[in-house]
């Protein structure tokens, strides 16, 4: 897997064809529940240092199946708010999304020289077991602020410091890492 940079026009469109994918955009939440993620918002971000975002591959692969970012990402304060979505259907709940943000989180402390990663999950995501993998701490709960259809949901906030968090154990995640179903596309390099 590889963790690649937004590079191009056709990256952002990309990306901002996935987010704009109600099954991704009613998890995530870029500017109070109202705001649509575009493919001149994605170049924005990309370029402010206050975003850190990048394209997540399949084991082998140079074909995006995901993006993994950090907004919010405070340079003297050295923290940051992590978040992803899977792009490529025939990817998703096979740990291609949670090895992608273990590796982003790490490079976070490592290179970024973050102190302390954050999260919110929206009861019922699926995305819970991600963060839970890869050792965010739930710290606490914002009652019924996240609205999906017009009912409201509970964010789950977690947390993850430094010295805590351990990268996932590539062998672990390989064996975790299902192949492709029969008939799916595989995005190989």
């Amino acid at each position: 897997m590889k963790l690649l940079p937004l590079y191009s026009p056709d990256t952002f469109e990309l990306v901002a064809g996935w987010l704009q994918q109600p099954e991704n955009f009613q998890w995530l939440d870029f500017g109070n529940g109202r705001q649509r993620v575009t493919a001149t918002l994605l170049k924005v971000m990309s370029q402010r240092e206050s975003h850190f975002l990048r394209l997540y591959t399949a084991r082998g692969g140079n074909v995006p199946i995901g993006v993994v970012g950090l907004n919010n990402v405070d340079r003297v304060a050295r923290t940051g708010t992590l978040w992803g979505a899977a792009g490529d259907k025939s990817f998703r709940n096979r740990g291609f999304g949670g090895f992608a943000a273990s590796k982003l989180v790490g490079l976070a402390f490592r290179e970024l020289g973050l102190h302390s990663v954050n999260t919110w999950v929206v009861e019922g995501n699926p995305s819970l077991r991600i963060v839970q993998r890869i050792g965010f701490r739930l710290v606490g709960r914002q009652r019924q602020c996240h609205n999906i259809d017009g009912r409201l949901h509970d964010r789950l906030l977690f947390d993850v410091l430094a010295s805590e968090y351990h990268d996932i154990d590539f062998a672990a995640w390989r064996s975790y890492a299902r192949p492709p179903p029969q008939g799916a596309s595989s995005p190989a390099g």
